[in-house]
């Protein structure tokens, strides 16, 4: 069976730094695959060269079979390919229902700012997007008004709205309180395995990881040093000690 999204070979370096130094990964369809590491691993670099925000020096990715190296990231969104950044990337002017509709029309090659706002289908296919979130009470609430659980809630929603079949988020937990992140999560896992979206996530909270990933690769110095289920590789010493904190004799020390 071809794999969703395939990366062969990938290598990118900034100056002396490797940032993929041979990345090989297969991503299947269905699953929930978690790219940990520390600072600097290239984990971001690997979204941004999936999504066509960055052109690797070598290597191929395909995906669904068919190569998209070197295509604009709007063409590889058309594809079947969506993101979610790190910081996330709403219309802070507008409201949730307007971000949410602004998206869809963008599916629909819609790219002006007004039109979407005044078409009733846009609107209703964003509020029930908005609904399966669990943010219909905030629909009306401007994107500069919400705290950050809820603004990343809003950019995967506007990221599902392009229909992907594969979606990467980068850090989709990062600046959330801590009180927030499990129900913000339980979410976005819900809609995504309800739309049969396929996601590759980058993330710190190893709680997040061992409850939700169906497989975690483990990003070092620009290369995959471990891949496998999240009780292998969340119990590996080498993992405990490089990425989470973990020391040998049990204590807790800062990761790099």
């Amino acid at each position: 069976m071809t794999a969703l999204l395939s990366a062969k070979g990938l290598r990118l370096a900034f100056g002396g730094l490797k940032a993929a130094d041979g990345i090989d990964l297969d991503v299947e369809a269905g699953e929930f695959l978690a790219i940990i590491g520390p600072n600097g691993a290239g984990k971001t670099t690997f979204i941004n060269m999936t999504t066509g925000y960055l052109k690797p020096q070598g290597g191929t990715i395909a995906f669904e079979g068919k190569p998209i190296l070197g295509l604009s990231p709007r063409r590889i969104v058309g594809l079947g390919v969506a993101r979610s950044f790190q910081l996330p990337q709403l219309f802070t002017e507008h409201t949730v229902l307007q971000n949410v509709a602004l998206a869809v029309a963008a599916r629909e090659g819609v790219w002006s700012v007004l039109t979407p706002l005044l078409r009733p289908r846009f609107r209703d296919e964003a509020a029930e997007l908005i609904a399966r979130f669990g943010l219909t009470r905030i629909t009306d609430v401007r994107a500069d008004a919400l705290n950050e659980g809820a603004r990343k809630l809003v950019d995967i929603a506007m990221a599902v709205a392009l229909r992907p079949r594969l979606l990467l988020m980068d850090e989709p937990t990062s600046g959330v309180a801590a009180a927030e992140k499990m129900a913000i999560v339980e979410t976005l896992v819900r809609v995504l395995r309800e739309a049969g979206v396929t996601a590759v996530f980058v993330e710190h909270d190893m709680e997040v990881v061992g409850r939700f990933a169906d497989r975690v690769a483990v990003w070092g110095q620009g290369r995959i040093a471990a891949l496998g289920s999240p009780s292998r590789i969340l119990n590996d010493p080498e993992v405990q000690r490089t990425v989470i904190g973990i020391a040998p004799n049990g204590g807790a020390h800062a990761a790099a």
